[in-house]
């Protein structure tokens, strides 16, 4: 099984007549049995890819180059592929559940619509959580219970893919590590797995992801090996800044200004920026 993002390209229509250049001729490879991460600042485009990935990209999105899976195209598949084959572990876990309902009820519902082989106590247990936690309410359960409750719902189907989409953003360090640690432990059990993160030292400290691509203004600007890019073999000055704007690296400010992505320049990079701040 492997999923294909070829040339993909997004623009999103807006009501006063601008163009958000959402996501730029972005190409990458998903594999099974290893974590993709996708890096880069806030707003840079990159939760745009998991939408596409799951089919929830808003209707007026244009949508250019293609994303296949084991060879066909998603497009037009996503609902047949959702959960089943594709799986979401959303960056807000706790207003991914209904609040009025147990966990265990929508579990249930979920694992029954998926015909997935674990019961929901399974799952439960598969993710570290006690099998107790199916009769609680969402509001019941803490940050990290809820995100680890998530992953359980993302592997009711037995997906081969999933997207982790921020998955750590509302945890502390050591949630943080034991998500980390759950990620991996489904890469490693032959699911691909994309998780999409801003916090590049938490890639650095776990050791979770395989490969890396760093994104910057929608584009992909940088991929390889995860070990070669965030040990300071990176290529790009973009990934270098990025690198050396950690507190472990001497916290140097980035250079200027992420730019606003509605109408973007087509030809516009990184050096664009640093040309701005002077500091080419």
């Amino acid at each position: 099984m492997t999923i294909i993002i070829d040339d993909l390209t997004i623009r999103l229509p807006l009501l006063n007549g601008g163009v958000v250049h959402a996501v730029t001729r972005v190409s990458l490879t998903l594999e099974r049995g290893r974590i993709h991460a996708v890096v880069g600042e806030s707003g840079c485009g990159k939760s745009m890819i998991a939408q596409a990935l799951t089919g929830m990209l808003p209707r007026s999105a244009k949508v250019t180059g293609n994303i296949t899976y084991d060879g066909q195209s998603i497009f037009g598949r996503e609902r047949e592929l959702a959960g089943r084959n594709i799986a979401l572990i959303p960056q807000s876990a706790a207003t991914f559940l209904t609040p009025v309902r147990t966990v265990g009820s929508q579990l249930t519902e979920t694992v029954t619509v998926l015909g997935g082989p674990l019961t929901p106590s399974e799952l439960m247990s598969h993710v570290d959580l006690s099998p107790t936690a199916l009769s609680l309410y969402p509001h019941e359960l803490s940050g990290g219970m809820a995100q680890r409750a998530a992953v359980a719902f993302a592997l009711a189907g037995n997906p081969q893919v999933i997207i982790a989409d921020e998955p750590t953003a509302s945890l502390d360090p050591d949630l943080t590590v034991g998500l980390l640690r759950l990620l991996r432990g489904t890469a490693d059990a032959g699911a691909a797995v994309i998780l999409i993160t801003h916090d590049i030292a938490e890639l650095i400290d776990s050791g979770a992801a395989d490969t890396v691509s760093v994104m910057y203004a929608s584009r992909m600007v940088e991929s390889g090996q995860a070990r070669d890019i965030l040990a300071g073999g990176a290529k790009e000055r973009y990934t270098r800044d990025l690198l050396a704007a950690l507190p472990r690296n001497g916290l140097h400010m980035m250079p200027g200004v992420p730019p606003v992505l509605t109408d973007l320049p087509e030809t516009y990079n990184y050096a664009a920026r640093l040309s701005a701040a002077g500091a080419l």
